[in-house]
Order: structure tokens, then sequence, then C-alpha cells
């Protein structure tokens, strides 16, 4: 029997609430599948940051370094500076395992409504690859002469050509497998005149090594515009740390809600674990009352099987969740609907035993 070690850190806010039901979810989905789970779980996250001073201990990547995977909750308490729950563990993880690939995919669940007029689930299934591991987020900077009045503080972003290189093609080559082969390269080049221009350049470069994959260009604020206006236009978009982040958020509100979207953050060299947790964040209005929507969980772990090899259960868990977000008995509150985590997750369990799933 295939065994798969996990390491499961739900760390903040309804991260504790998602993570446990996912983790139902692929239990469940082990025993109908025939592979073992070996579940690590960690405890980190700014509850263990108010009893130490660290967001995560100091050996925390060598404890994660033997697992497969990593399935992340949230990160952020109202209680701990952002700066500091951030930085202390999603990317103090992200970064020194080099998880440089950021895959968000998007689309329009069956039962579920885009707020765009008129747009089916067939103008709206698009993958939004971020670069994960400098530009705008890079950490590079400082501050002096707080308090002061000339006080200054610089954020610099950061782009190296091995690292727009590499992020550039794995975004043509995943445009490359999907069936439209089509990829829009998301630039801000006419104001950012150093470090996107050499973005846009490698983009060219790549494509010459994907003839077969259709290429277009767009600046990040017009691209705004295209999602909303012309979704039907996007297949495949690749941008950066920042602008990626702020536009998969946009493409997640016009899938129907940001509590259905996935991530992967992958070492696609496989030198270290991946992680993959949904985007929504520590949704600290909703925290412990138990209506979060676990679906972006559930569609984390189907990323998460792909990558370990587990394909059919991949497809099993996918099918699952398509079968329960049509229902609208199992619609949470950012659906528009009253079911709690424990009743989506109860039925997403109910449709995997399903012997005709």
């Amino acid at each position: 029997m295939k065994r798969h070690r996990i390491a499961a850190i739900p760390g903040d806010g309804i991260g504790k609430e998602v993570v446990p039901a996912g983790l139902r979810v692929l239990e469940a989905l082990a025993a109908r599948e025939g592979f073992a789970l070996e579940v690590g779980h960690f405890d980190w996250g700014s509850d263990y940051y108010k009893r130490t001073g660290r967001m995560m201990p100091e050996d925390g990547l060598a404890q994660l370094k033997p697992y497969d995977a990593i399935y992340f909750g949230a990160v952020g308490m109202p209680d701990v500076p952002d700066h500091v729950t951030l930085w202390g563990l999603r990317l103090a993880i992200c970064q020194p395992f080099d998880q440089y690939a950021n895959v968000r995919p998007t689309r329009i669940l069956p039962g579920l409504a885009s707020p765009l007029a008129g747009v089916s689930p067939a103008d709206l299934d698009w993958v939004i690859v971020r670069e994960n591991s400098e530009g705008e987020y890079a950490g590079q900077g400082g501050r002096s002469h707080r308090g002061l009045p000339e006080e200054v503080a610089t954020e610099t972003s950061i782009f190296t050509r091995t690292g727009v290189a590499r992020i550039m093609y794995f975004a043509f080559a995943l445009a490359r497998s999907r069936p439209r082969k089509k990829l829009t390269v998301v630039t801000k080049s006419n104001a950012q005149r150093h470090g996107m221009v050499l973005w846009d350049e490698i983009a060219a470069e790549t494509a010459r090594e994907f003839p077969d994959v259709s290429w277009d260009k767009e600046l990040v604020d017009a691209m705004t515009v295209r999602m909303v206006r012309r979704p039907q236009s996007i297949d495949t978009v690749v941008a950066t740390n920042l602008h990626a982040d702020i536009l998969s958020d946009l493409a997640a509100a016009l899938a129907g809600s940001i509590g259905i979207a996935p991530t992967a953050n992958l070492n696609p060299e496989r030198r270290f674990p991946s992680m993959f947790e949904p985007i929504h964040g520590s949704a600290f209005d909703i925290m412990g009352k138990g209506i979060a929507n676990p679906v972006g969980t559930f569609w984390s772990a189907v990323m998460m099987l792909d990558h370990l090899g587990e394909h059919a259960a991949a497809r099993r868990l996918m099918g699952a969740v398509e079968r329960v977000t049509a229902d609208a008995r199992y619609r949470t509150a950012d659906l528009g609907g009253s079911a709690d985590t424990k009743t989506v997750t109860d039925a997403v369990v109910a449709a995997i035993r399903e012997a005709n799933a």
C-alpha cells in the first residue's frame, strides 16, 4: 500500500476549522482508493507565537522537510501584526523550500453562479500562475530614522533572470497542457521600467520554446477590466508575486466566492515538500463559528493528491465536491446558503463513499 506523509498546519482563524475538515475527507478517500496517510500535526501559528515569541520553532523547516506535502490552513490574528504572522510562518516555509510556482485554478463550480451577468462556466475557466519567491514580496528593504519626520521605509522588488525564467517556463508548459494552449503574461512595464521590462523580455524569449502556445501581454490594470468584461478571452495567466496575489482574489470572487479557491505552492523539482492551502485567509469575522466554507481546502487537497500521484483519488474528490456544490442544501453563507462546515464536509464524505461515484 502506498503511503504519503502529510504535515498538517491549521494555523490561525478558520484554518483550524477547515484543515480538520480536509483531513476527514482525505481519510475517506484513502480508505476508498487504497493508499495510506501518515499525518503529522503542527500547532504553529499565532497562539504558538504568544507562548514562545515565534510563529514556528527554530528547527521547523527541518521538521517539515521529510514530509511529502504540507496541508496549510491560514495565518493571521487581529492581535498579532500581519507582517509578523505572514513572514513568521507561511513565507518562512514558502521561500526556504523554494515553492516558487504558486498555482491558482479558478472556475465556476456546478450549481454556483458568477456575479457577472451572463457568464457561464464555459466562459470562466482559468489558471493563474503566481511567481512565489521574489518580485514585490522578496523581503528586501528596511526602515531608518524611525519616528522622525525624515523616516524612510523601502520595499525593494527583486527580479532575477533565474526567477523570471523558471516561472515563465512553468507557465508556458502549463498553458501547453491545457486544451486552449493560451497564455496571458501580465506586466506593468510601462511604469516599472527595469524589473518588469526584464519580465517582458524573458517572456518573449520563453515563448520561442513553445511555438504551439499562443500568448499575449496585458498591463495589470487593464487585466482587471478584461477579467470582468471579457472572461472568455482568458485561459492561463502568469503574473508577479503581488499582481497575481491581487488578480487571483478577484478571480475567486468572479467565480462565486473566495471560499472555494485553492492554491498549490509548488517546488516543481521536488527538492522540498510543496504546500497546499485555500486562499481565503483567517476570516476573523467568522472564525470559531463553524460556518467556514471548506470547499477551497478540499480543492487544495485535490491539487495535493495530483502532486502525490494519486490521480484517481483527486478525480473522485473533485467529483464529490462538484456534486455537493450542485446541491443548494450544502451552500455556506458566502454562497448564499446556511450550511455549516460540518454539514458540507459530511456531504462530501458521503459522496466519496458512494459506490458508483
